[in-house]
C-alpha cells in the first residue's frame, strides 16, 4: 500500500471513532433497560490504563534515548494496545453508563472544563498522529517518524495524564 492510501485510512478511522465517541455522547443509540454492572468499573480501570499509559510513553521515551530501539517498540506496541482498550471501554462507558458533571457551583469547575476540554480536542487530535507515527515507525521511516513523534509524544503524554486527573476530579460525583 502506498502512503497516500495509508493516510486516507488513518484519516477514515480517526473521523469513525471521533463521530462515534459524538454519537454515544448524545445517548442516540438504544440502551438496555439493565445496564451490566461491570460498566461501573469502567471509568476507574479507564484511569489505571492512561495512568500505565503515560509511565509506559515515558519509558518508551527513556528506551529509545538509551538506543533500545526494541525496547521501545514493544513498548510503544503495548501503549497502543493499552489505548486501544481504553478507547473500547470509554465508548462502553458513554453507551451504557450514566453522565456524570461536575457540580456548578464548585470552585474548581472552570479548572475541571479546561482541562476536560483541552483533554477531548487533543484526544481527537493525536489519534491519527499515534496511527502515522506508528506506520512511519513500523517502516522504519525514521527521519518522518520523528517528526511526527515530536508532536505525537508530548499530546499523547498529556492526554493519558490529563485523562487521570479528569477521572480523580470528577470520581467523587458518580453516583453510581
Amino acid at each position: 500500500m502506498n502512503d497516500k492510501l495509508i493516510f486516507r485510512i488513518i484519516m477514515a478511522v480517526s473521523v469513525f471513532v471521533f463521530l462515534l465517541v459524538f454519537i454515544l455522547n448524545k445517548k442516540v443509540l438504544p440502551v438496555p433497560e439493565t445496564i451490566p454492572s461491570f460498566v461501573y468499573s469502567l471509568p476507574k480501570l479507564n484511569a489505571f490504563i492512561n495512568g500505565t499509559c503515560s509511565i509506559l510513553l515515558l519509558l518508551s521515551l527513556y528506551m529509545i534515548k538509551q538506543k533500545n530501539i526494541e525496547a521501545h517498540k514493544k513498548i510503544n506496541i503495548l501503549t497502543f494496545i493499552l489505548s486501544s482498550l481504553f478507547l473500547v471501554f470509554y465508548i462502553t462507558y458513554h453507551w451504557l453508563g450514566q453522565e456524570t458533571s461536575f457540580p456548578a457551583g464548585n470552585p474548581l469547575r472552570p479548572t475541571y472544563l479546561v482541562i476536560l476540554i483541552s483533554h477531548i480536542i487533543l484526544a481527537v487530535v493525536v489519534l491519527p498522529l499515534i496511527l502515522l507515527s506508528f506506520y512511519k515507525g513500523f517502516q522504519m521511516q525514521v527521519e518522518k517518524h520523528k517528526k511526527l513523534v515530536r508532536w505525537a509524544f508530548p499530546i499523547w503524554l498529556y492526554v493519558t495524564v490529563t485523562g487521570v486527573i479528569v477521572y480523580l476530579m470528577i470520581s467523587p460525583y458518580y453516583t453510581h
